[in-house]
């Protein structure tokens, strides 16, 4: 068995167990919930990082982070890979990855700068955060015609990216000044992984 440090409102989390589920290999995966701000030795002992996901394999080799977890999913069982494996689509995929990547990271900083002391928050520092992501999700509206509907590795990161959106910022109302991004993942939402990596209700 494949053991998963896990939590369920990780975004980076939910990317990981959505390409597992369309790769066929979830029965696969030992989930282990875990709180990575409280640092444990058992994820400590598999990520110095203290950050999950964190994959351990069968032999104890350990993978981490989203990008590299995907990939290496994406590499068992015998169904379609979801990462072209040359060409340009293949840099295409991990560009439209990485972008919605930096949503996410930019998104989670901003959590976290909220929960400091009230003292303590910068909001230069929330501000900036909140930039990077409206420009990247304008870019996104810009271009989203040309965005597949076909489940990939970067189309999944996109759609849990706004997925993230919604669950912790959804005061920012990017359905409303982005649509066409937002008929896109309407769209891809329907999508069963989707559904099923939501996280729990009042988280």
């Amino acid at each position: 068995m494949l053991t998963l440090h896990f939590s369920h409102t990780s975004p980076y989390v939910r990317k990981v167990m959505m390409v597992a589920i369309e790769k066929g290999v979830e029965d696969r995966i030992n989930k282990v919930v875990t709180n990575p701000w409280e640092s444990g030795d058992a994820l400590l002992k598999n990520n110095p990082l203290s950050k999950v996901p964190c994959l351990v394999l069968e032999d104890g080799t350990t993978l981490f982070d989203s990008p590299v977890i995907c990939e290496y999913l994406d590499s068992l069982g015998d169904k379609a890979p979801l990462l072209p494996g040359s060409g340009m689509a293949r840099w295409q995929d991990l560009r439209l990855q990485a972008l919605a990547d930096g949503i996410m990271d930019a998104a989670v900083l901003r959590v976290l700068e909220a929960k400091r002391e009230a003292a303590q928050r910068s909001e230069n520092w929330s501000s900036r955060q909140k930039s990077a992501i409206d420009r990247t999700l304008a870019h996104l509206e810009d271009t989203a015609a040309s965005i597949s509907p076909d489940l990939t590795i970067g189309t999944i990161s996109l759609a849990v990216a706004l997925g993230y959106l919604d669950l912790r910022h959804g005061a920012d109302q990017w359905r409303a000044r982005f649509p066409k991004l937002a008929e896109w993942h309407a769209k891809f939402a329907k999508h069963d992984s989707y559904a099923e990596t939501a996280p729990p209700e009042g988280t």
